[in-house]
């Protein structure tokens, strides 16, 4: 089925981590021509989009997402020329390609902030966040970093603090100055006559700060324990750092640039008041798609944790359009996370199917469990900080395994920047295309499946009450009204609604079902589609 100009709306995007998804120089990390180099695999899947993680010039004290030039592809992941080449190449396959913004902030060697830093009336001296000490030379205020500690860091240079909301070498952009706003826009403005089809937009609601420097207040609903040993930062409730009104003009100036070039935004949420921030965020003239961490971090999903936040997220015509995730650079692995032995595939195929986007990361489509990272592997800032307590994120960011022979699996002939385990060589992509009915293959089978329904290409949607663990709901648009009725439970379930209900049965989507005396019955991870009219 054509996807025409509302293409993102029940899009499922492909997340390629480029560090770790083939290196194609021989570095041991992964490039841009390594990504050209298995597009097909991408495109095989049956996804419509990509969505690139940061390849910018960048001292990589954050792999990437401290960036230092933002019009120079960092010589680590290869050139300029090379990305226009992945762009024609991917365009060529009916890709969409996101490219991966860092706007909320830079890295402390870009040239905006080394000026910024040698004093007060420079050019750029308002361009970041700077405040006076208090009296007794503590910073400005109580914020708190998310990667551990104060957010603020001393300048003797200008004798004031500046604010990082991440990593010290992560300085905060000063989006109250008129002139950052157009600097970032002009930025934006680049890649799209380049020729990219949107943004993934990191951290976006943090861009504006409250100007007035109030203190977070206590968040009365802090975790104990571990998780408070692991980061205070959830004691408090970041109402005056994060998610100010004046984002939302600032995304609608965004907005109209990217609807100028027919590119889609999609943005990343911080999970404090997110519900709230999504219907705010994806509101019209805003981001076309956003995505919070309601299932990226959960070690456990039922049917009400889906039906619940589709509700506060808003599912009806007039509502915006989330992307669903289950798995990014930043979470660990959902197998491993939800504890399963491989891919919950049921839970996608309901996900892919639900009323808006689905972001796929990178070797979920093979079922990867989390690496298991030794500490003298550790490359990740945060995971370092908080081991043993939190061990990083670098588990879900070992490379791809694309073959069982050779020392590396095919993604690089040196030892790559993170091993690759075991496990994961186990389950590399050349072995899963052999065999029908491996996790690869079910997934491209699933994918190409539901390009082909027209109810899921913007559909509105239906939830149909039934008790746990079947989530069942229907999809209405372009002449079809489809049922979709999936097991996300550990043991074989019957279905409580009638056989007349059920529709005609739908075929090609490769999830289990059986029909026994006239009922519905669904393994774990069984999904059902029928067409009821």
């Amino acid at each position: 089925m054509e996807r025409g100009a509302g293409w993102w709306q029940d899009a499922v995007i492909y997340h390629v981590y480029p560090r770790s998804f083939r290196d194609s120089s021989g570095d041991g990390i992964g490039d841009l021509c390594g990504i050209v180099e298995r597009l097909d695999h991408i495109a095989d899947l049956g996804v419509d989009a990509v969505w690139i993680s940061p390849f910018l010039k960048s001292p990589m004290r954050d792999f990437g997402y401290d960036i230092s030039d933002y019009r120079a592809v960092d010589p680590m992941f290869g050139t300029l020329e090379d990305f226009r080449a992945l762009l024609e190449a991917a365009q060529a396959r009916g890709l969409k390609v996101l490219m991966d913004q860092v706007l909320s902030h830079t890295s402390n060697e870009h040239a905006w902030f080394l000026e910024s830093r040698e004093g007060r009336d420079n050019a750029r001296a308002d361009w970041y966040v700077w405040a006076d000490p208090r009296a007794d030379g503590a910073p400005p205020n109580n914020w708190l970093s998310v990667f551990g500690g104060p957010a603020w860091q001393w300048e003797p240079r200008r004798g004031q603090y500046y604010l990082h909301n991440f990593l010290r070498e992560q300085p905060d952009l000063n989006f109250h100055n008129p002139e950052v706003q157009e600097a970032v826009l002009d930025t934006c403005r680049h890649w799209l006559e380049l020729g990219v089809d949107g943004f993934r937009l990191d951290v976006c609601a943090f861009y504006f700060h409250d100007a007035a420097l109030r203190d977070n207040p206590p968040n009365p609903d802090r975790p104990g324990g571990r998780s408070f040993m692991f980061n205070p930062y959830s004691m408090q409730r970041h109402i005056h750092d994060i998610g100010q009104p004046e984002n939302l003009a600032f995304l609608e100036r965004l907005r109209r640039l990217c609807d100028a070039h027919d590119a889609a935004l999609l943005g990343e949420l911080h999970e404090s008041n997110g519900a709230q921030l999504h219907r705010d965020y994806t509101a019209p003239g805003r981001l076309h798609l956003a995505y919070g961490y309601w299932l990226l971090g959960a070690e456990r999903i039922t049917p009400a944790d889906v039906i619940r936040v589709a509700r506060e997220l808003g599912h009806g015509e007039a509502d915006g359009w989330p992307a669903w995730a289950l798995e990014n650079h930043d979470f660990m692995r959902a197998p491993t996370r939800l504890g399963r032995s491989g891919a919950p595939l049921g839970l996608i195929a309901a996900l892919v199917a639900i009323r808006g986007a689905f972001c796929l990361y990178q070797g979920s489509e093979l079922g990867l469990p989390e690496a298991e990272v030794p500490f003298d592997r550790l490359v990740d800032p945060y995971g370092r900080e908080f081991h043993p307590a939190f061990m990083g994120r670098d588990g879900a960011r070992t490379p791809m395994p694309w073959q069982a022979e050779g020392p590396h699996c095919g993604f690089s002939t040196v030892e790559p920047w993170l091993p690759i385990p075991p496990a994961h060589r186990a389950l590399n992509v050349a072995d899963q295309a052999r065999v029908a009915g491996s996790t690869l293959n079910r997934m491209r089978r699933l994918l190409h499946w539901r390009r082909e329904q027209p109810a899921l290409q913007g559909g509105t949607l239906a939830f149909i009450d039934h008790p746990e663990p079947i989530l069942a709901f229907a999809r209405m648009g372009g002449g079809q009204h489809l049922l979709g009725v999936f097991n996300l439970g550990d043991a074989e379930a019957a279905v409580e609604l009638p056989a007349s209900g059920l529709g005609t049965p739908v075929q090609g989507h490769g999830l289990d079902w059986a029909m026994d005396e006239g009922r519905l019955v669904l393994p774990p991870d069984g999904g059902y589609f029928g067409n009821l009219t």
